[in-house]
């Protein structure tokens, strides 16, 4: 599977591998795997499962976070000598959410060719399958881990005008819709979709709230991989309509209740209701 035998120089395959269902490697990609000098994944012990049942038996080495700098330039000077390497992930394709980007960068600076060959790709299988808008989306990969720190990127998005895609762990997906739900309003539309291509294969479509009680409702609901996926929102409220709804909101109820119910009205952010509220009551104090 070398290319440019004018030149000598070997050919980098980013292979796609299946999510779930291994009935989705494509032959394409059985041919790459079988043919290369060497393949690269994230997991060796996890791969070397999936290509012994698949039935390609080559060379298998590691390329993770942890090594992917001096491993990179290794692999460009194999490339350079003329082998042929193949780079899969744990699942899926390639370098979405996963290792593999600086050595595309750098065969790409070396001229060493770079041949994709397509395959699953968990955030493309569930936005096919969600309902929502996918003409124009936004894919953010995994949030932060630490919980202010995925506020803030939240906050961020609140008024993009895309479908907003991430990845999320069986560890945090509670943690995640909370914080959604407290930025984006409880009210929020979302897909959740667990396993993908996988026996217990799910999707969830419903309010913040309603896929929380979903996740709530069985200990194995919040087992498993995920995909959230949030189409898009309504668009801005005019300036100063948070301001008029609250002052209204104010004159009747405590502070702490006009902005609940402002939050669920307007779709609008807890915490900034909340100071623009404080701000209102100060005003007339």
């Amino acid at each position: 599977m070398t290319n440019s035998l004018a030149t000598g120089i070997g050919t980098l395959y980013i292979v796609a591998t299946p999510i779930g269902n291994r009935e989705d490697i494509t032959f394409r990609a059985l041919e790459v795997l079988k043919s290369v000098d060497f393949i690269l994944a994230e997991d060796t012990r996890h791969s070397v499962q999936l290509l012994t049942s698949l039935g390609i038996k080559n060379n298998l080495e590691s390329l993770h976070a942890h090594n992917e700098n001096d491993k990179s330039k290794h692999v460009i000077e194999q490339l350079l000598a003329g082998k042929s390497v193949a780079l899969i992930s744990d699942a899926g394709t390639p370098l979405i959410s996963d290792p593999g980007f600086l050595l595309v960068k750098l065969a790409r600076q070396s001229h060493i060719p770079v041949i994709p060959v397509p395959g699953a790709c968990a955030l493309i299988t569930a936005l096919s399958a969600a309902g929502i808008p996918c003409d124009s989306f936004l894919f953010l990969g995994f949030l932060p881990a630490k919980q202010q720190a995925r506020k803030s990127k939240l906050e961020t998005l609140r008024t993009e005008p895309h479908t907003l895609i991430f990845y999320e762990s069986t560890h945090r997906i509670l943690e995640c819709i909370d914080d959604i739900g407290e930025l984006f309003g409880q009210t929020c539309e979302i897909v959740l979709a667990k396993e993908l291509t996988k026996t217990f294969e799910r999707f969830i479509t419903g309010t913040l709230l309603e896929v929380k009680n979903w996740l709530l409702a069985e200990p194995a609901h919040v087992k498993g991989e995920f995909v959230l996926l949030i189409p898009p929102r309504p668009t801005a409220p005019e300036p100063g309509a948070h301001e008029k709804l609250l002052k209204i909101l104010l004159d009747e109820l405590p502070l702490k209740q006009a902005v609940a119910i402002a939050c669920k009205l307007s779709n609008g952010s807890k915490n900034e209701l909340y100071e623009k509220a404080l701000a209102i009551k100060n005003q007339s104090t």
